[in-house]
């Protein structure tokens, strides 16, 4: 399991923009690049990010190959109402990871 810190206010006014900050550990190999000994190391990137509050999606993203490794994306939502951010992110060779993180919409 990949190491994934997100940074959400813990709270916020209802209709506020609030922004989501995650970071990922992650290699991001392009299957472009050869090891010590002149082998082609296999592809493994993270494909695709998604965050959902409360079961509706809210933010999507598609990564490719030329996305540095250990993903840092930054984006923003509006508070609607209390519940929970789930994000997902999706990738190569079965590569799945799932956090949470409570905000409180007042």
């Amino acid at each position: 399991m990949a190491r994934a810190l997100i940074t959400a206010p813990k709270t916020a006014k209802r209709g506020e923009i609030i922004e989501i900050r995650t970071l990922i550990a992650h290699p991001m190999e392009t299957g472009h690049r050869n090891d010590g000994q002149g082998r082609l190391v296999p592809r493994d990137i993270i494909r695709r990010l998604r965050c959902d509050h409360d079961g509706e999606r809210v933010f999507e993203a598609e990564l490719f190959p030329a996305i540095a490794a250990n993903p840092y994306l930054v984006f923003t939502t509006v508070a609607t109402a209390s519940g929970t951010l789930s994000l997902r992110w999706e990738g190569d060779n079965g590569f799945a990871q799932t956090e949470t993180v409570a905000i409180t919409v007042a």
